[in-house]
């Protein structure tokens, strides 16, 4: 949040997918409008036909007629499945995971940290949010892609595992110079809790909608291409909202693990039972106790509480994400 770490990506499953139809597959598949524009990366979701959600993942126009898509690591198998289930059969579909290595270099001296180590191709201008590009470092083509599931500024780069030893030394070296972090998979979920972006398997599922997500922005039922889930999301939309995944923090406890909060703790209305939490951290940063939780919405979000180890706690609704709710820091 302070300066700059670098976050070892390799697991996330990487997919490509080539061929004239690949775009026109890929808007039947996913429920966002699928940006065709080489570098443009493009946020989603891929549904069921009953609008639950079957991934959550990025795709990326890498050049005409060849999309790469980057899903979580746990999901590699359920994606693969899903997305070969409904692809056109004349598209070519490569599990590319372990073709390349994927660093991700986060935080608000990212760019900095970036120019120096590889040159002046950072700049707001010159590389805005949501795209990607080659770079040649090294004597090789690499793939920068400026994303952040941190809510920071920064950037995943995609280099082809033989060159990635080399890379991660230069960075490295550099590192010493940055103060540069080290940051693990539990600094990921407690970065991503802050910014209130959700994990698939947890927060959002396949018997989860992208309305009661709060997903509707990366939904697009202006396109004109049908996509599978969407008569289902037309029906859903016109009724009101049982439930809506929102953020809270406990009200009166600040220490870590005190008490222990990780998924699927009840929460409490009074004593009726209205929604669970569906996954939990601390921020250290901020000093909280951080929970997503499904909630009834009929009900007074203000006067909730929390069940854990039998012993309830009052919780705070935080409106927004506590940090940079409106993405200024991560878009600058």
């Amino acid at each position: 949040r302070k300066n700059v770490g670098l976050f070892e990506l390799s697991p996330f499953a990487k997919f490509e997918l080539t061929g004239v139809n690949s775009h026109k597959s890929l808007q039947y598949l996913c429920s966002n409008n699928i940006k065709n524009q080489v570098g443009a990366v493009t946020y989603t979701q891929m549904l069921n036909s009953k609008g639950g959600i079957e991934s959550d993942l990025t795709v990326t126009c890498i050049e005409e007629n060849k999309f790469r898509v980057v899903t979580g690591s746990g999901v590699r198998i359920h994606d693969k499945k899903h997305i070969l289930k409904y692809l056109d059969s004349s598209i070519q579909f490569r599990d590319i995971t372990d073709d390349f290595a994927c660093f991700g270099i986060f935080g608000p001296n990212s760019r900095k940290f970036l120019t120096k180590a590889f040159g002046e191709y950072f700049s707001k201008e010159q590389f805005p949010f949501a795209r990607g590009k080659y770079l040649n470092i090294c004597k090789t083509k690499i793939w920068f892609q400026r994303l952040s599931f941190v809510g920071e500024l920064g950037w995943e780069i995609y280099i082809p595992v033989k060159k990635s030893k080399e890379i991660f030394n230069k960075i490295i070296k550099l590192g010493k110079k940055f103060q540069l972090g080290f940051s693990g998979m539990h600094t990921l979920d407690i970065l991503r809790l802050e910014k209130k972006f959700l994990h698939w398997g947890h927060d959002i599922t396949s018997e989860t909608n992208p309305f009661e997500a709060g997903l509707s922005f990366a939904i697009s039922l202006k396109k004109t291409n049908n996509f599978i889930g969407r008569k289902s999301l037309e029906y859903i939309i016109r009724k009101p909202l049982k439930k809506k995944l929102d953020l809270f923090s406990l009200r009166h406890c600040f220490k870590p693990g005190e008490p222990l909060l990780l998924h699927d703790e009840p929460i409490y209305f009074k004593n009726k039972l209205v929604g669970n939490t569906t996954s939990s951290n601390y921020s250290f940063f901020y000093k909280k106790n951080l929970s997503l939780a499904y909630v009834q919405n009929n009900i007074d979000k203000e006067n909730l509480h929390v069940e854990v180890e039998g012993k309830r706690y009052s919780l705070l609704l935080e409106k927004v994400a506590i940090h940079d709710p409106n993405s200024i820091l991560m878009k600058n």
